[in-house]
């Protein structure tokens, strides 16, 4: 059996994962190391042959969210696709895809956080007039700009953080969306294989992670916040 086969064999479930990963945040927030000996020269000579990452994690550039560190994790732990403001385009999809088949990964986070750059600049650009506008459906700003554009035409335009808080949300739910969704190889895996999207928002203020969107397999309904 190779390496890979025998990773997806062992793999834990999406549950098993998820509470890891809140276990490792808990830690992050308490300033407590767990995974010290995973960086050993012992570790990286294990990991040669194959990897098993027990999450993926499709989370944004921004410097100020290193996933392994947030979640506490070592070499090998997390299978980690950054772009700016956590979008999903062809390259994303195929990316989970590959790790969720490949290596039989159960758990898939869509991972944002507070403030986020990406977002912001997006709301900025949407108050422009229309003829400022960029005008390139692949930049990182027209593929956020469906998710949130209809924020502004609510009360939330008069509360600028409450505005970003919602539009962070609301870009995290749409990228779980496309992801559940928009693949035959994710969608059937989630239908079939145990699969779980889920959606998370990493605070800078407090070093937290809110699992807020399918995290819970029981009760379908996204805590709207």
């Amino acid at each position: 059996m190779s390496s890979n086969a025998k990773a997806a064999q062992d793999m834990i479930s999406a549950r098993e994962a998820l509470q890891r990963l809140k276990e490792g945040n808990r830690r992050f927030v308490a300033d407590e190391r767990g995974n010290d000996s995973y960086s050993t020269q012992a570790h990286r000579a294990d990991l040669v042959a194959g990897q098993a990452p027990f999450a993926v994690i499709l989370g944004c550039s921004d410097s100020r969210v290193p996933v392994e560190i947030i979640f506490d994790q070592g070499l090998g732990d997390l299978f980690v696709i950054r772009v700016a403001g956590n979008i999903v385009a062809p390259s994303q999809v195929s990316s989970v895809e590959f790790a969720a088949e490949r290596f039989g990964t159960r758990l898939v986070v869509v991972l944002g956080h507070s403030r986020c750059g990406a977002i912001q600049a997006t709301l900025d650009t949407l108050r422009l007039p229309p003829q400022q506008r960029s005008r390139d459906p692949h930049s990182i700003v027209d593929r956020v700009r469906p998710s949130i554009e209809g924020l502004l035409e609510t009360e939330l335009r008069y509360d600028h953080d409450a505005l970003v808080h919602h539009a962070v949300r609301a870009n995290i739910r749409a990228s779980a969306n496309h992801l559940r969704h928009g693949s035959q190889v994710i969608e059937q895996l989630v239908q079939s294989n145990g699969l779980m999207v889920v959606g998370a928002e990493y605070s800078l203020e407090t070093g937290m992670v809110d699992f807020f969107d399918h995290a819970d397999q029981d009760d379908q309904d996204d805590r709207q916040s």
